[in-house]
């Protein structure tokens, strides 16, 4: 076992310009998150390490990797850091603190990684490296910029510098090879992040998932709203099982870890390919036995088709002749208020032939609210639109904040519109939604990608719902779990 000095104590990096950081896509990595990162690799007697650290920052990833190794956890016969920094300020810093590690190769590129790191796999001019640890920059890329053809050119597609230097990465990775990275949560769904998810499941075995609470706790002095995730994977393992843990901030006082198998992470036969993460230690438990997926239970879902600011000359504040209504979230808050006086939205849309293939016939829907704060109770909000609520009228306009399940762009029947409701707004929605979903915002997309009661099962616990009108959530989750055990 090789064991070197200890480096010299360092000073402590000025921060960087605030303006800066936030155009180069930087978060820092708090000293104690980087540790718990470093801790997740496994030991590897004997092996030339070879780190790779793209987006190094000042080196707080790569000094808690060198001194895990120095301590002797690693058991490396040798190790060798290549890191990539943009930042000229940041590079200085990022320079004295890895030389400072005594028996280390250090190698330190500036420069863009995305561009350097397309031209080592088209010319296959790089090492292959053991290890990766990241904390990558958090961008959108342009459909058309240069970083996103150079990424095609690597086959590579993606929407975020974040996945982008993680796709990377893994493609610079040896067989083998083990890379931890610190990314927000949003590429578990979504459609965009879907050619990234696939990218990483058909490349790497997922061995370890830790979860945040949000980004704001993991980092505290950047004004960063996305929830977090670590994750740690293998290039090329065999699928296994998968360790998750989770903790409310960086300080991991309370954590929390259990063991799952592949299937109940990558759901089998899912097209979209979510990955689901339990949020919090009571998700811990065996999965309720559902089993239809909504295209099964006959029903479909769409995002509402009014989109206001292109139809406004037909928007009217309040109900009138030839106009029928519109519904936005804000006529939905605890059962449907419409019209509702003296707000900021519409209530009617005008029903012509530019208007009609934008509106649904009357009839029972069940509609989800797209957004909701972080503060609210459920991610899943959904309310029956009952058509005696709108007496007279022929069309409804539903407006693009909301998703509207329907079949085949028809009403439901009365009681599968009171079950799908009572379904989505139970406690057992929020958490196997909360389980791939890092946004306050849900879609067409991840309402498809949920389990469902089955059809039948969903038309008995309507028919509960409309006898009882109103149950608290204790009685819809107890009937709920009668109906699904």
């Amino acid at each position: 076992m090789t064991t070197h000095p200890k480096p010299r104590p360092q000073s402590s990096p000025t921060a960087p310009d605030p303006v800066r950081k936030a155009a180069l896509g930087q978060f820092m990595t708090p000293p104690q998150l980087a540790r718990f990162m470093a801790g997740l690799f496994p030991p590897a007697p004997g092996v030339k390490c070879h780190l790779l650290d793209a987006g190094a920052g000042a080196g707080a990833l790569s000094s808690a990797f060198l001194e895990r190794w120095q301590r002797g956890e690693l058991e490396f016969a040798s190790a060798s850091v290549t890191a990539y920094e943009i930042d000229p300020d940041l590079r200085a810093l990022l320079t004295q603190q890895l030389h400072a590690y005594a028996g280390a190769d250090v190698q330190i590129h500036a420069g863009d990684f995305i561009e350097l790191a397309a031209q080592d796999l088209l010319w296959g001019t790089s090492e292959p490296f053991t290890h990766a640890i990241l904390n990558p920059p958090y961008r959108k890329i342009g459909s058309h910029s240069p970083h996103r053809l150079m990424l095609r050119q690597v086959g590579i597609e993606t929407v975020n510098l974040y996945s982008a230097f993680v796709a990377l990465a893994i493609a610079l990775l040896a067989p083998g090879g083990q890379l931890v990275a610190l990314i927000p949560r949003s590429f578990c769904n979504g459609p965009y992040y879907r050619p990234f998810r696939e990218f990483l499941l058909s490349r790497t075995a997922i061995r370890h998932l830790h979860l945040f609470e949000s980004r704001t706790q993991a980092f505290k002095a950047d004004d960063v709203l996305q929830e977090n995730i670590i994750i740690r994977l293998e290039k090329g393992g065999q699928p296994g099982p998968v360790t998750v843990s989770t903790s409310t901030d960086a300080s991991f006082a309370d954590l929390v870890s259990a063991e799952y198998s592949l299937d109940q992470i990558v759901l089998p036969g899912d097209s979209e390919r979510f990955i689901h993460v339990p949020a919090s230690p009571e998700l811990h438990t065996p999965e309720q036995l559902l089993t239809a997926m909504l295209a099964e239970v006959g029903v479909q879902v769409s995002t509402g088709p009014v989109v206001d600011f292109r139809l406004r000359e037909h928007l009217r504040d309040s109900p009138e002749a030839g106009a029928v209504p519109l519904l936005y979230p804000a006529h939905l808050a605890g059962g449907v208020n419409w019209p509702l006086a003296g707000g900021r939205k519409p209530n009617a849309i005008v029903h012509n032939s530019e208007t009609e293939k934008w509106l649904y016939p009357t009839g029972f829907y069940c509609v989800v609210k797209r957004l909701t704060s972080k503060e609210e109770a459920r991610r899943v909000v959904a309310t029956v639109i009952d058509p005696a609520t709108f007496p007279g009228a022929e069309k409804l306009g539903f407006e693009n904040h909301l998703n509207v399940l329907h079949e085949r762009k028809q009403g439901l029947p009365e009681a599968l519109a009171h079950g799908l409701a009572a379904y989505l707004n139970s406690t057992q929605v929020d958490r196997d939604f909360r389980r791939f979903s890092g946004h306050t915002q849900v879609n067409a997309t991840d309402l498809r990608g949920l389990k469902y009661p089955s059809r039948a099962q969903l038309l008995e616990l309507g028919a509960w719902a409309m006898e009882r009108q109103s149950s608290t959530q204790d009685e819809i989750d107890e009937r709920i779990a009668e109906l699904t055990t």
